[in-house]
């Protein structure tokens, strides 16, 4: 395929090279700094830089379109190139709110395009590999989630656009608390209750710097879920409970520490559980793998991204932890 990258920063860059990597052709880049879409076209031969993303959209040799911008231009970009009969991977959380992506689903169905919503996570090795387990009946009937994820942020991290409600549309919730709520409901299924809190600690910033969240889902298993950019070391853990085992995932590649995934299967005599364990070290593989699942999916295979569909099901968490956040300070005032 051709493909356009909108959004030039660290992700659009990693999206260009897993992209080519698989042998397809990066054809244009835009970025709101010009300079960046030209020195990111620089790395692949025959590919334009343009000023605006507009100018793209309607080419006809363009098949696809990767959206990675701040918040606030993911949806209006996505939805443009969806009216102009182009695919789309747009990256979480593909909007500020449901509000502002239900009308791109309504979109894409009557384009009849294909739209994937960047969750890589489902890609990393050690959650397919958890998936499969779960999915072989290895840990038995699901119970609970808990999961956390967090980062220390970094001076001037306050000062910077995720820190702006106007771009970002919330905090941390918002930024890496959607992985979290994907990942459940991909375990779990959809939600049928949400509660929780989202507050700001210690960053002088008008979005929150932590969300914690309580769901309970349609089939009756629960989840915690704790997001942080007060973490200081930063952390990525989820523990899938089941009645016969559990399994646990821990690390990203990185500063998040080497991708693990330990099984601990109850024995018929409980105490002490087996216990097997993968490691994951290398390059973070979830990239490439999460492409060649919007490839098959464009070929109406179904796979396992995930779509605008899921993406406003976690922005409507979101939405009503933030809502009940809202309440309880104004009740407090």
């Amino acid at each position: 395929m051709r493909v356009a990258i909108v959004g030039c920063g660290l992700i659009g860059q990693k999206r260009a090279k897993s992209i080519a990597a698989l042998g397809h052709t990066i054809a244009a880049t835009a970025d709101a700094v010009f300079d960046r879409a030209v020195h990111l076209a620089k790395l692949y031969p025959g590919c334009v830089a343009v000023p605006h993303w507009h100018e793209f959209i309607a080419w006809n040799d363009v098949d696809a379109v990767v959206v990675a911008t701040t918040n606030d231009s993911l949806a209006p970009i996505t939805l443009a190139a969806v009216k102009a009969g182009k695919n789309v991977l747009v990256e979480k959380p593909a909007a500020r709110s449901a509000e502002e992506l239900r009308p791109v689903a309504v979109a894409a169905k009557s384009a009849n395009v294909t739209v994937r919503v960047g969750f890589n996570h489902r890609f990393h090795p050690a959650l397919l590999k958890a998936r499969e387990l779960v999915d072989s009946g290895a840990i038995g009937p699901l119970m609970f989630v808990r999961g956390r994820y967090g980062h220390g942020g970094r001076i001037g991290y306050d000062r910077e656009w995720r820190a702006d409600p106007k771009l970002a549309g919330g905090g941390e919730l918002l930024d890496q608390g959607v992985h979290l709520i994907d990942l459940t409901r991909w375990f779990l299924g959809d939600v049928a209750e949400a509660s929780g809190y989202a507050g700001t600690f210690f960053w002088d910033m008008p979005v929150e710097d932590n969300g914690f969240v309580f769901l309970k889902h349609t089939g009756g298993q629960l989840s915690w879920l704790h997001a942080s950019c007060t973490e200081w070391k930063n952390l990525f853990c989820l523990e899938i409970y089941g009645r016969t085992g559990k399994l646990q995932i821990d690390g990203l590649g990185g500063s998040y520490g080497v991708e693990r995934l330990a099984y601990y299967r109850m024995l018929p005599q409980m105490g002490p559980p087996e216990t097997t364990i993968w490691e994951y070290p290398g390059e973070d593989s979830s990239w490439t793998a999460e492409f060649l699942d919007f490839t098959s999916a464009i070929s109406n295979t179904t796979g396992i991204g995930a779509t605008l569909e899921d993406a406003i099901a976690a922005l409507d968490v979101v939405a009503s932890v933030y809502e009940q956040s809202s309440n309880a300070l104004r009740q407090a005032a």
